[in-house]
């Protein structure tokens, strides 16, 4: 396959450099074209046979030889390097110095310098959706500065509009109109459906959040689904109101939010559409140097996508699948079940979802927001997506059946949920090396993470949220005491445990040196750090991305680290990122992906 997509990453003063996307990919079996990405760092681009660089030669022998630059291996408590690695048919055969590998490999194998670059084991995504990634892709942009343009309220009617007018084979297919990413904390005030009935009444419009746990609709769409002053709020969901009536405003959270995505919208949603989004998803993860992507919450229509794209071979990456277990529990048992990929697919387990998002105020809290949402009390501490009868009644399930479950818990009162979920299973079922998921975790306390270790509970954090969101929880969602312990990575490692950090695109774009920038820094967007004493250093925050993020996925035997007999996975970044300063991570690049010794990206 050609190289596909490219990627700058973020300024010093915590933004993406704007640019733009190129369609100009040429993919040998699968569909051609990557259509405009937000209106960042993305280039898709053909690599011209040159000098022999990263993923610029053709490989007509079976063996690769790289060299000529830091190879982390990642292995072990601190960083060991290697002058050189051979790899053949995917796999890893030869590490160290590049005397032996010249002595042994000389006119035997490709050579590929690295011309100073640093070449680390390709990243292992911790929690994401390469599906909804997709999704995203195909949506207007609503994401405002420094990812896109959508800063008030009359921007997004306009980013509407413009996609409108650009994308009408979409609607005329669909016969909806739909935007991703607004972000209130970024809006002066809160859209509602006037402001999308003057865009269209039309079409039904859908613009998300940025969690993805709320949305905003039209009257139309609203009409579609049955929302009116008489609709009660669904369980696990509100539907939010006009002022002084019970008229819907056209804002939805959690449950009510699903109902139209999940029930009106994705099925209107082609299969060759469906097949569009996964191919964009896995692209942007490889321009990233992601080389396994998670589906992290996958639907009937997302996992139909990903076992077509399977059957047929065309999947980039190692595509690990975690299955919601309300909606579709059914393919936890499908055949491509188990720890084993066939052809780069496989479902690892199933997810449950506790409750919503700390940013739309939806998490489910022990203690109050600083600020609650409009029309809430000041007690308002959001809420539970089930009872903990249900809660345990899932867990209980995924362990009968020997299935890895992970769970999104944003507060700590589902955190608490969770816990006690768990450790009753653990007594029922026993605890045989699951490898039981927490998935954000993001204000979990002290007493919380000595749960995880006593439960065997394993964290994937979401440090992002110090940029995109750290001071909108400092000053309106948690208070600073709070805001600061977000993502707890250091005080976790205190106590022994392991863990992975994450980007949950589409929530954030798949950005791996976003990841590991903010999970060492936690700098805000103001400039602010966020919890200095939950930092930690840059090759714990590598480790994250790559062995231990292996071993959450029982994948450490193959993946994770640079060693014989490992999958020839590897990323190639511009800069090795232990020995830059790093408040200047956020400036790496990546520079090439490898998927088992191929080149899957190259910028």
């Amino acid at each position: 396959m050609s190289p596909i997509l490219g990627a700058t990453q973020l300024s010093e003063t915590a933004a993406l450099k704007d640019k733009g996307i190129e369609e100009n990919m040429k993919l040998s079996k699968i569909l051609v074209a990557t259509a405009v990405f937000l209106s960042i760092g993305c280039f898709a681009k053909d690599v011209e046979p040159a000098k022999q660089t990263p993923a610029s030669v053709p490989n007509t022998l079976q063996q690769t030889l790289y060299h000529g630059g830091d190879i982390i291996t990642m292995a072990g408590d601190t960083p060991s390097y290697v002058e050189a690695v051979v790899q053949r048919e995917g796999k890893i055969v030869f590490t160290g110095s590049k005397a032996d590998a010249l002595a042994r490999f000389k006119g035997k194998a490709r050579e590929v310098d690295l011309e100073g670059q640093t070449m680390l084991p390709g990243f292992i995504d911790g929690h994401g959706h390469v599906f909804n990634v997709g999704l995203q892709a195909l949506a207007a942009n609503m994401l405002p500065a420094p990812d896109g343009d959508g800063n008030t309220v009359a921007d997004l009617q306009r980013l509407l509009r413009e996609w409108m007018a650009e994308n009408r084979s979409f609607i005329e297919s669909t016969g909806w109109v739909i935007g991703f990413g607004y972000d209130d904390s970024q809006l002066e005030r809160y859209p509602t459906k006037a402001d999308l009935d003057a865009v269209s009444n039309e079409y039904p419009i859908i613009i998300i959040h940025q969690s993805g746990h709320l949305s905003v609709v039209n009257s139309k769409a609203l009409e579609m689904v049955g929302y009116n002053a008489e609709t009660k709020d669904p369980k696990g969901g509100k539907i939010r109101r006009t002022e002084g009536s019970e008229e819907p405003n056209g804002v939805l959270e959690e449950v009510a939010h699903f109902n139209v995505l999940i029930a009106k919208f994705l099925p209107r949603m082609t299969a060759d559409l469906q097949d569009e989004m996964l191919l964009k998803g896995q692209q942007l993860y490889a321009s990233f140097g992601y080389t396994t992507a998670q589906e992290g919450r996958s639907t009937p229509d997302g996992t139909a996508a990903m076992e077509r794209a399977a059957g047929r071979g065309e999947l980039l990456l190692d595509v690990v699948s975690y299955v919601d277990i309300l909606s579709n529990r059914a393919a936890a048992t499908s055949r491509y079940k188990g720890r084993t990929y066939t052809n780069r697919y496989r479902v690892g387990g199933v997810k449950l979802n506790l409750d919503g998002s700390p940013q739309g105020k939806t998490a489910w809290l022990t203690h109050p927001y600083l600020i609650p949402p409009e029309g809430e009390a000041k007690d308002y501490q959001g809420y539970e997506s089930m009872t903990d009868v249900e809660a345990y009644k899932h867990v209980a399930d995924a362990y009968e059946n020997n299935w890895q479950i992970m769970a999104h818990c944003n507060g700590d009162a589902a955190i608490d949920q969770y816990i006690e979920a768990v450790a009753k299973a653990n007594q029922v079922f026993g605890n045989d090396d699951r490898r039981t998921i927490i998935i954000h975790a993001q204000t979990a306390r002290e007493d919380q993470l000595d749960s995880f270790v006593a439960e065997d509970i394993f964290p994937s954090f979401f440090p992002m949220h110090t940029f995109y969101w750290g001071d909108w929880h400092v000053n309106s969602v948690l208070g600073k005491e709070r805001a600061f312990k977000i993502s707890p990575t250091n005080s976790a490692f205190k106590k022994g445990l392991r863990f992975t950090s994450h980007h949950d695109a589409p929530v954030a774009l798949p950005s791996s040196i976003r990841v590991l920038s903010a999970t060492v820094t936690r700098v805000s967007r103001s400039g602010d750090i966020i919890g200095p004493d939950e930092r930690i250093s840059a090759y714990l925050g590598l480790k994250s991305l790559t062995e231990w993020a292996a071993y959450q996925h029982f994948e450490e035997a193959t993946k994770g680290t640079i060693e014989e007999g490992k999958v020839a996975d590897f990323v190639v970044l511009d800069k090795n990122p232990l020995k830059v300063d790093p408040m200047q991570l956020e400036k790496l690049e990546v520079v090439a992906t490898y998927k088992g010794g191929q080149a899957i990206y190259s910028k």
